[in-house]
């Protein structure tokens, strides 16, 4: 059992003693590719690491052997590409079997990772390779990815090399071709190329309000930190099916599907489904007798309007629920069905697991649960001072100045400045609001900025606002978040227009075509609001706080 060679100790007894004793042996030379994957491959051959299945009918099972074999011959292939220790990798692999191979292979080399979304346009694209000096971009076969990826390239000059997976592609390295022509056998690298625990392993980009994405970076010690997501929170069980529903491109795949479920020993399943179809997913869940689920609240409310009792649950044992915070009445109606009770989890892509709901107390509907033994969590005021039971205060984590807690983040890459200013004093600001109730439990209040949260994904009003402009008819526009039963909150635009123009439904829909084409499809407003001016404040910012209060009283 590999988790004996990083947990001193294991079992607890309560939630205090969980809190107060657990940690974490974290070696200098930490590497998730050599010190999980192969040591899995090493002391047991044939232990499932993968089952993979599609909505075409295509099934594979992998075992820790196959993962081993086949990202030491990726990890060769790219290194005859010039890919080394420090490298920036993009990976646009959806769901595909392939991102495990290749998020192997770059630990092994040293290269950094960049996850991205399916959904990312030239636009997107074009940022992220200059702003992190991307060398290489492996994708799936998708005409909009490829598409987006070609007109990308001339306007980033760091990347040289297209790979794409599944499929050959003209223009591209056929990756499931190149690979075999390289030796699987892969050995730790010694020296200058060697990786230290230090190094930066993951980097992704998250959602701002009022800039570009930031690009979060995390070191080699990032997959230690999700030990705790992994066993503690989402329960998963050695040698049985975890599931978490999530693309490879957001920071919940890090959460969910790799890192520490591979560190307990579970087996990963993941279905690549083209889209999400409620009743697919409960047959899928079904069929394979999933023991371990975790998704977004917004697709269980979408499940709960199927017929659930059609489905024979039985196997899941542990049912959790992260990326936006969960409605009661969602808790209530899982529960009368399969007796299973929610676990929410609370945290970002800075971070692993930072509140949830563990085993020595049960769930409440609608409470993030009690933070993570890996934390020193605080609620403070503007002024940093801490405020008690009752009160609402921004989430933080204590205390980094003295220890730094394994699964934050080591900073902003690239940016000396940012990273300082949110490192560099006593605590790490979440960005968050909540309050403590009297027994420990925590309660999302919402943000203190902006980012709108739609069915788990993260959606920086400045990025959708950026791409609104961009039309002719726009003169001015705010983007917030409105309340919606089944998404949890969907994106509105509140916009004044130019001269000339006439508010109309078909506007409202050119509009939203238009962001649409411009950036992410997601992040399109699904409602559209036209307004003769916006309400500002005497320096001339928009007062979106007053906008999203009439959102809700609408």
């Amino acid at each position: 059992m590999l988790l004996t060679r990083f947990l001193p100790r294991i079992e607890f007894n309560s939630y205090k003693d969980f809190k107060e004793n657990y940690t974490v042996n974290v070696p200098e030379d930490f590497n998730f590719g050599f010190d999980i994957v192969d040591a899995w491959a090493n002391e047991e051959p044939g232990k499932k690491a993968l089952v993979w299945c599609n909505d075409h009918g295509e099934e594979k099972t992998f075992t820790f052997t196959d993962i081993k074999k086949l990202s030491n011959k990726t990890a060769n292939f790219l290194k005859s590409l010039g890919i080394k220790k420090g490298s920036v990798v993009m990976l646009i692999l959806r769901r595909r079997w392939e991102y495990w191979i290749c998020a192997s292979a770059l630990h092994k080399i040293g290269a950094i990772l960049i996850p991205g979304s399916l959904q990312l346009t030239k636009k997107d694209i074009v940022y992220r390779a200059n702003a992190a000096k991307i060398s290489a971009v492996i994708c799936v076969n998708d005409d909009f990815v490829i598409n987006q990826v070609n007109e990308a390239q001339p306007l980033a000059e760091s990347l040289k090399h297209k790979i794409v997976a599944g499929e050959k592609r003209d223009g591209y390295l056929f990756l499931n071709e190149e690979i075999e022509k390289f030796s699987d056998v892969f050995d730790r690298p010694t020296g200058a190329d060697a990786t230290k625990v230090t190094d930066k392993m993951l980097v992704y980009f998250t959602s701002g309000t009022t800039k570009e994405p930031k690009m979060v970076a995390h070191d080699f010690s990032y997959p230690l930190g999700h030990i705790v997501t992994a066993k503690y929170w989402q329960q998963v069980q050695e040698n049985k099916l975890h599931m978490s529903v999530s693309d490879s491109g957001w920071a919940k795949f890090g959460w969910g599907k790799i890192y520490g479920q591979w560190i307990c020993g579970a087996v990963i399943f993941a279905y690549d489904m083209d889209k999400f179809v409620p009743l697919k997913l409960l047959e899928v869940i079904s069929k394979y007798k999933i023991t371990t689920f975790c998704a977004p609240p917004t697709m269980f409310r979408f499940m709960l309007q199927e017929d659930v009792t059609k489905f024979d649950l039985s196997s899941i044992k542990r049912c959790c629920i992260a990326g936006e915070p969960l409605n009661p009445e969602v808790f209530r109606q899982w529960y009368n069905l399969t007796g299973l009770k929610l676990a929410e989890g609370f945290g970002q892509s800075e971070s692993s697991v930072m509140l949830a709901s563990f085993e020595w107390f049960d769930p409440i509907p609608g409470s993030m649960g009690k933070p993570s033994p890996l934390y020193d969590i605080k609620l403070v005021d503007n002024d940093g001072n801490e405020l008690g039971d009752g009160e609402e205060g921004r989430i933080v984590v204590d205390n980094i100045d003295k220890k730094m807690p394994v699964g934050l983040f080591k900073g902003y890459f690239m940016d000396e400045e940012l990273t300082k200013e949110a490192l560099g004093g006593k605590f790490y600001d979440s960005g968050d609001v909540a309050w403590r109730d009297s027994k420990g439990y925590y309660w999302f209040v919402g943000r203190s900025d902006d980012v709108i949260k739609c069915s788990g994904y993260r959606i920086g009003p400045f990025e959708v606002e950026s791409a609104l402009i961009e039309h002719p008819a726009v003169v001015e526009c705010a983007i917030t978040g409105a309340p919606d039963p089944i998404r949890g909150q969907v994106v509105k635009a509140t916009v004044v227009l130019a001269k000339g123009y006439i508010p109309s439904d078909e506007l409202v829909k050119e509009l939203q075509n238009h962001v649409k084409k411009v950036t992410a499809p997601y992040k399109y407003p699904r409602i559209i609001e036209f307004v003769d001016v916006l309400p500002k404040t005497l320096g001339g910012k928009i007062k979106r706080a007053e906008i999203r209060k009439k959102n809700h009283e609408a």
